[in-house]
Parts: structure tokens; C-alpha cells; sequence
């Protein structure tokens, strides 16, 4: 046995993108001063679900916490997959904020990834599970990952505060990702969105649809809203609603934006005077319809929620150069990319197009490639 060398880190922020490169680039993480000085120091619950999670689909991996949860030690295995498997993802965080980890890990994974989470399926926080279905899994088809096998399946939906809604995930593997060259954002073509709504009446989705379509029918005759109104066990355990709308370009683009509405996390007594108030259905409709214009008017063939994703798929590709476009670099994409370079090596080259306000980064991959899968 030698002694394991840890790559050290201080602090709580970016700690799902630490543990997911450390997994991915095989190095073992110390990670000190977790909320150190806050009242409730350590890691909250998701982010002992989500070491939680990396246990369940990974092999010999080693995960220490230190009694005050301060200190994590994290040294990775290997990434299994595995059909069947379930994971509570509790209700902190939504399922979003699992799937996009999963993802990547899925990829390169020893067998393809099937895995039911239980959770919040919409909340404001973080991206919903529609939006993933309809823009992040077209987005890995960019980079070479086969359709085959590649959904998310919604049984139930769940919102804050007491979720109950379920998905099923399945991933295939890969050998190794395509270098891409993904620069043409192109015009949008069409809108597609889905409206939920669980324990209330059905009657707020119409209003939903009916908010976005009067910003977006000015603009283009294509737009198509679902309705999806759950009863029954399929609703959760709260009441809410909300939409998610995604914007398709000529290029194969996918820009996307969601919400929901429903009552406060927590059981406060203060908390208890917002609970009369939500905000009302055409408010959610057109508020969503012109952040996916904004989001579009950034330009770019992601959105902004999805750059941090984007980055990572780059940096993962064969020793060949990748090219992107994307709009204003959002804050967690700019963390992404300073996380690749520690973990990964790769650097971007990053140019500003003043003529558009985007901005086009290129990189050559670290040629990341499945070891762990059988050769057939």
C-alpha cells in the first residue's frame, strides 16, 4: 500500500464538481473547513446523499467525515453502473441536482446505468427534470453518445416541501466522447414547453400556457405547450405548479428555461405567513417566457444553466480540439472551467466575439476513455 496523496481544498462551495472530477480523474480529495464557521457547521443532507449516491454506483470508493462534518476525505473507485438501483435523493435538493453528476459518471461507467431517484422532480433551485429530458440528453447526442438507452422516464412528480415524485434514469456507456465543433447557434425554429401541476386545480396550467404563448406567439407561429396535471399517488406529497419551455434552434440547439411554484421549504412560524400567498399562474407563464428570451438573446448553443456541463463533456473528449460558443459565462461555469484544470489538466482558450457579446471557447480534450468497461 502508498501512502495516497489527497488533493486538498478548502470550503463547502462547488463540492458536487469537486467529487465528480476527483471520480472521474481518479484523485483522491481532502476537503477541509465545510461551513466551518456557520451555526450548523458541515455538509447539509444532499450532500451526504449525493456521497451517498457516488457509494451505490461506484466500487471501493472511500468516504470519511469527520464527527463535526467539517472534513470529508474522498478517495473514488471505480464507477460500476448497474441496473436497479434506487436512490433517495431527499428533499434539500432536487433531483436535478443529482442528474447531472450522474450523467457524466453514467458515460464512463463498467456497465450501463439504470437508477430510480426519489426526490423533489421541480422546484425554483434547480434545473427540473423536464428541462433535462428535453435539453440536456440532446445535448450529449453532440458528443457522440447513442440515443439508444439514453432517457428519463417521469413517474410522479414532486415539489417542495415534501416531494414523492420518482424518475427513472438510464444512461449508456461509452468507449470514449466525440471532439465537437459547436458553434453555430442558429435561429429558433420552434418552442416546446410542458406545464405540471400537482394537488392543485388543473385549470393553472391553461393559464400558464396561455401567459407564455401571448409573448411568444408575436414572435413565432410554432409553439407547443404540454400540459401534464397529476392525480393520485403520481402528484406528490405537495401541492404546486410550474413550466418548463425549451427553445429549438435550425442548428440543433436546445436553450431552455423552468420553474415552479410551491410552498416554502421548512417549518417556521415565519414561514407559515407566506404560505397564503404563491405566485399566481400567468405571473409563472410570462416571467418564464421572457427569461428563456433572455437566455436566448445571450446567445450561444447552451444556456446558461447548462455551461458547467458543456465544459466538462469538452474536456473529457479525445486529444482533439473541441470549439464552443456560449453566451455571458455564468458564475458556475466559470468554476467548472478553473476545476477542470486542476483535475483534469485541460485549459480553455477563451475569446470574446464583440460582434455577437458571446463567447467562443476552445480546448483539446484530456482524452478521457471508459477503462473500466468490458472490451468486447
Amino acid at each position: 500500500m502508498g501512502k495516497v496523496t489527497y488533493k486538498r481544498f478548502k470550503g463547502s462551495q462547488n463540492l458536487r464538481l469537486r467529487l465528480l472530477l476527483a471520480t472521474l480523474s481518479a484523485t483522491p480529495v481532502l476537503i477541509e473547513d465545510i461551513r466551518a464557521d456557520e451555526t450548523l457547521p458541515g455538509l447539509r443532507p444532499h450532500e451526504i446523499s449525493f456521497l451517498r449516491l457516488l457509494e451505490r454506483v461506484s466500487d471501493d470508493c472511500l468516504i470519511e467525515i469527520n464527527e463535526t462534518g467539517t472534513k470529508l476525505k474522498y478517495k473514488p473507485g471505480i464507477v460500476m453502473g448497474g441496473k436497479h438501483l434506487v436512490h433517495d435523493c431527499g428533499v434539500n435538493r432536487s433531483i436535478g441536482y443529482f442528474l447531472e453528476p450522474l450523467v457524466v459518471l453514467g458515460l464512463f461507467a463498467k456497465k450501463s446505468l439504470m437508477v430510480r431517484l426519489k426526490g423533489i422532480t421541480n422546484d425554483s433551485k434547480d434545473p427540473s427534470v423536464d428541462t433535462f429530458r428535453s435539453a440536456t440528453l440532446p445535448m450529449l447526442r453532440q458528443f457522440g453518445v447513442p440515443s439508444e438507452g439514453l432517457e428519463l422516464k417521469i413517474e410522479s412528480r414532486g415539489v417542495p416541501p415534501h416531494g414523492g415524485g420518482e424518475v427513472v434514469l438510464s444512461i449508456p456507456i461509452v468507449q470514449s466522447l466525440e471532439a465537437v465543433t459547436w458553434s453555430d447557434e442558429g435561429m429558433v425554429k420552434r418552442i416546446r414547453g410542458v406545464t405540471f401541476s400537482t394537488r392543485v386545480s388543473s385549470q393553472f396550467e391553461n393559464t400558464m400556457i396561455h401567459a407564455a404563448r401571448g409573448i411568444f406567439n408575436r414572435l413565432l407561429p410554432d409553439v407547443h405547450i404540454f400540459t401534464d396535471h397529476k392525480a393520485g399517488p403520481q402528484a406528490g406529497n405537495s401541492p404546486g405548479y410550474g413550466i418548463s419551455l425549451v427553445a429549438e434552434t435550425t442548428s440543433g440547439c436546445f436553450i431552455s428555461a423552468d420553474t415552479a411554484v410551491s410552498y416554502v421549504r421548512g417549518n417556521d412560524i415565519d414561514e407559515m405567513e407566506d404560505e397564503k400567498e404563491l405566485m399566481p399562474p400567468e405571473n409563472v407563464g410570462e416571467q418564464i417566457a421572457s427569461f428563456l428570451l433572455q437566455e436566448i438573446e445571450q446567445g450561444g448553443v447552451v444556456d446558461s444553466t447548462h455551461q458547467g456541463l458543456l465544459f466538462l463533456l469538452c474536456a473529457m473528449c479525445p486529444q482533439d480540439v473541441s470549439k464552443i460558443r456560449v453566451g455571458k459565462l455564468s458564475p458556475y461555469g466559470i468554476e467548472t472551467l478553473r476545476h477542470i484544470k486542476d483535475f483534469l489538466g485541460v485549459k480553455f482558450v477563451i475569446k470574446p466575439d464583440p460582434s455577437t457579446g458571446t463567447v467562443i471557447l476552445k480546448c483539446v480534450g484530456s482524452g478521457l476513455k471508459n477503462l473500466s468497461r468490458k472490451s468486447s
